[in-house]
């Protein structure tokens, strides 16, 4: 079966945004585990081989970003790709711990 991007979908998870078939295969994914109180640790970022390439990566952390901005969260990024996203992207530089 071939999919197409626009076939899938993003799940917003308290601690992880996933992009996913609609079969429920996970693609991508961006995973933030509570680092302290009102921090979380962005430390995971992963794309499908097949995807890879076409801006999924930056959509899920941008996705991550306005989720963290909602629930009045920080972002610790250890993970290298969210640390270079966040240099990239100085309109959220409020939300770097």
């Amino acid at each position: 079966m071939t999919r197409t991007p626009q076939d899938n979908q993003i799940e917003v998870h308290s601690h992880a945004i996933r992009y996913v078939a609609p079969d429920g295969t996970m693609l991508a994914e961006v995973t933030f585990p509570e680092e302290a109180e009102g921090t979380v640790q962005i430390n995971h970022t992963f794309v499908d081989e097949s995807l890879r390439g076409q801006g999924i990566a930056g959509m899920l952390l941008e996705q991550t970003a306005r989720e963290l901005k909602e629930t009045h969260r920080k972002a610790h990024p250890t993970c290298s790709y969210a640390v270079g996203w966040f240099a990239r992207h100085p309109e959220w530089a409020e939300l770097v711990a």
